[in-house]
């Protein structure tokens, strides 16, 4: 029976460098190893909706330091101590008999034992760009959200965003992608769509003007500084975590997220969206940040 734990996970307080104790250290698929310790200030990328690119930082042993070539979210099999790693992994979160835990991967053929202690290091600048990427993403949406909501559906959609307006976001959503002070997200314009009561012609005619209210709305909420705090149900990996923000729309918003986010909106310098209109099918936002 294995004694692994849980990772204890750092990247939400936010923490840059931690000491950390090793669980497991084992050869990866193809060379170098997979080292996974007690407690972490990496975010790993998940292997569910890896729209957040892993931090990137090193990781140290006595004289000795590495650079963690990737960072993916692993379960280890506690009755015969196996560890699966990203999309390896065959159970859900919280599956009875399995551990999740974050995983460091080393490109190196490094000897190190169990109960090692290294010292784990992110880097800081690379951490907070997504993380102002990521937090970007989601008032983006919400203002996107907002602009359509009065005259652009035709039918009471049942599905609400945190300000009670229609989900276009949610629903017509294909892909989300972090980058440095970026968010990308790639929209389906489809039939389905228009039967929920998108007037899907009439927002792109007129997407000049939707991404001028759009912009409008975001720097209006960008100048408020409002705090950004990430609600914890826990310090463990597969612990819900939740992004809270005061948009002064009414109560607080909370959006479930499993990323790094800024601490307030006075860290940007600047906030806007602009569209990629690729056919009348498919429709991209990128939304961009400056600190």
């Amino acid at each position: 029976m294995s004694d692994v734990t849980p990772t204890h996970v750092l990247f939400t307080v936010p923490q840059w460098q931690t000491e950390a104790e090793i669980q497991l250290c084992e050869p990866a698929t193809s060379h170098g190893v997979y080292v996974v310790t007690d407690r972490t200030c990496f975010h790993p990328v998940s292997h569910i909706w890896p729209d957040h690119p892993a931090d990137k930082g090193t990781i140290a042993l006595r004289d000795s330091c590495f650079d963690v070539a990737g960072c993916f979210t692993g379960a280890v099999d506690l009755a015969t101590n196996t560890l699966r790693v990203g999309t390896d992994i065959p159970v859900k979160r919280d599956a009875p008999g399995w551990t999740f835990v974050v995983v460091h991967y080393i490109a190196e053929d490094v000897q190190w034992s169990k109960g090692d202690t290294v010292t784990l290091s992110v880097d800081k600048a690379y951490q907070q760009a997504l993380s102002r990427g990521h937090s970007a993403g989601h008032l983006s949406s919400l203002a996107l959200n907002k602009v359509l909501h009065s005259d652009y559906w035709r039918k009471d959609a049942s599905r609400k965003d945190e300000l009670g307006h229609y989900d276009f976001h949610s629903y017509a959503q294909q892909q989300s992608i972090v980058s440095e002070d970026k968010s990308t997200d790639t929209y389906r314009l489809g039939k389905t769509l228009r039967k929920r009561g998108l007037n899907t012609a009439d927002m792109l005619a007129n997407l000049v003007a939707l991404t001028e209210l759009i912009n409008q709305q975001l720097e209006t909420w960008r100048q408020s500084s409002a705090a950004v705090v990430m609600r914890r149900e826990g310090t463990q990996l597969t612990d819900s975590r939740y992004w809270q923000c005061d948009l002064g729309e009414k109560e607080m918003i909370e959006i479930p997220c499993g990323g790094s986010h800024i601490q307030s909106l006075a860290e940007y310098s600047a906030l806007y969206v602009q569209f990629e209109h690729v056919s009348d099918q498919e429709l991209v936002m990128i939304t961009h940040t400056k600190s």
